[in-house]
């Protein structure tokens, strides 16, 4: 079994449906607003744009906003984009370096729906 395949599924679930509900070519924005809405029906705990503090040597160096986290145990990163590229892949990996999470999914609302699963181990 995956590390929380059964929060994993779920928020898979609410991605199809969302997507086919809205389709291609809106802003992100409205795709993490409709997922919001989608995930809480599930019963989930949820909270969108969280602040992630990046340290480096002990200073923080920077601050980014994770799109949406479940129960506090996976990040997702939406995209609106053509296609899914490395450089989202590597976007969500830092985030999850960044904080104790160790699951992130990234959810593309292309042409084609898209989405990735990824770990990192802290």
């Amino acid at each position: 079994m995956l590390l929380h395949e059964d929060i994993s599924d779920k928020i898979i679930k609410a991605f199809y449906k969302v997507y086919n509900s809205l389709g291609y070519g809106f802003l992100e924005r409205v795709y993490e607003n409709a997922m919001m809405i989608e995930l809480r029906k599930m019963g989930l705990i949820v909270q969108k744009q969280m602040p992630i503090n990046v340290f480096y040597e002990k200073q923080q160096v920077g601050k980014y906003f994770a799109d949406i986290v479940v129960e506090e145990r996976i990040i997702i990163e939406l995209k609106a984009a053509e296609n899914l590229c490395e450089e989202h892949e590597f976007q969500l990996l830092n985030y999850l370096k960044a904080t104790e999470i160790e699951i992130g999914l990234l959810l593309n609302f292309g042409k084609k729906p898209q989405f990735k699963r990824k770990i990192y181990t802290n």
